[in-house]
Parts: structure tokens; sequence; C-alpha cells
């Protein structure tokens, strides 16, 4: 029987080979995979015009950085400044103290540089609890109208790719995005490397 089954079961070298391949195209994929989630690769809207981009943005779908975070009712205006400089402020609920909710105000400058959909955000917030930095935000995608995908990546890996990010994604209706802009942002998900590792942003009037 033993011998039945040595003669006809698969060759030790036949198995070693076909490990040795399958291991072979993991890694081909692993690396592609990397390339492809390097955030400086990462595209972001051609042309992007911040004059069109003013006003105000409901988030209805984030993804979290480490640390304290607006929760959810977050709700954020852009503008244009006289000197062409924009300006941001947000609003959303927040716990701190281990249960005490609130509502936090953020404030940010965004300072220009050669890309316009990338710019150098300086951040605080109206109380001393809240955090303080100077992060990436990058506009990745937008209508302008309907839905904008926003990114920001704190700290970067050794391959390039990003340890520490967050992500917003914003409607300028507070019911959210349309079936139509679903797909686009799906696939703008995907090239971030954050597919999958969005929440829902509910907004209730909390922080109205």
């Amino acid at each position: 029987m033993q011998q039945h089954f040595e003669e006809y079961g698969p060759k030790k070298g036949t198995v070693d080979s076909n490990m040795l391949r399958f291991f072979m195209v993991f890694c081909v994929l692993a690396t592609g995979w990397a390339q492809e989630c390097v955030v400086d690769q990462i595209p972001v809207k051609e042309g992007f015009d911040k004059y069109r981009f003013q006003g105000t943005w409901y988030a209805v779908a984030k993804k979290d950085p480490v640390g304290l975070f607006l929760l959810d009712n977050v709700v954020a205006s852009y503008k244009v400044e006289d000197d062409g400089k924009m300006t941001a402020t947000a609003v959303g609920r927040v716990i701190i103290l281990n249960n005490w909710e609130t509502c936090a105000n953020m404030f940010g400058s965004l300072e220009d540089t050669p890309d316009p959909a990338k710019f150098k955000l300086r951040y605080w917030g109206a109380a001393a609890y809240l955090q303080t930095g100077y992060d990436d935000h990058w506009i990745i995608d937008t209508d302008y109208d309907n839905y904008a995908i926003h990114y920001s990546c704190r700290a970067l890996d050794a391959d390039g790719t990003c340890l520490d990010g967050y992500s917003f994604i914003f409607s300028r209706h507070p019911t959210g995005l349309r079936p139509e802009d679903q797909k686009i942002v799906t696939q703008k998900k995907q090239e971030m490397c954050f597919l999958g590792k969005y929440r829902r942003v509910a907004h209730n009037g909390f922080c109205a």
C-alpha cells in the first residue's frame, strides 16, 4: 500500500518545484503591490482649482490615523483668502477624558507646493486638548460640485509606503455621495491603498 502511494503520489522534487514557483510569483505580486502603494506614486487631481474647491464639504467616510481624531458630524470649510492662500476650518464630535463628548473646532492654513493638488496643512484646535500638526493635505480627486477625496500620510515606511495616514471622503451634500460617484471613489480608495479601511461618518446634528 505504501509502495503504491509513493509510486502514484506527487514526487518530492515536483512538490518542491511547485512551491518554489508559487513563492516566486507571490514575491513578484508583493513587490508590485508595494510599488503601487508608494506614496509619491499616488495620483492626485490634475489641474486642481482651489477657487472651485472652496466652500463647505461634509465628510461621509474617513480612514483614521493614530491618535485622537474627529469621530463624526465632520464638516469642513475651505476659503481662498485675498492673498490667494487657502485656509480651512472643521468641526466634529470627539470623546475626551474617556467619556466626555464634545464638538471640536479645528483651524488650518494650507501652504502651496509645486503641485496645485498637494498642500502642507498646518492645523490646530480651539482647545488645548486637541492635536496640532503639520501634515500633507492632498486632493486625490474631485468634481467640485459633488465629491472630493482627501489623503494625508503622516509617516513613511522605509520602502516609501505609508505607515500612518488618514483620509476623508467628502460630499457637498450631507446626505452622502451620489450613486454615480461611488465607483470613482472606490477606485481612488484602491489607488491610495486604503480600500476596506474606511468607516462611515454619521451626521445627526450633534455639532449643529
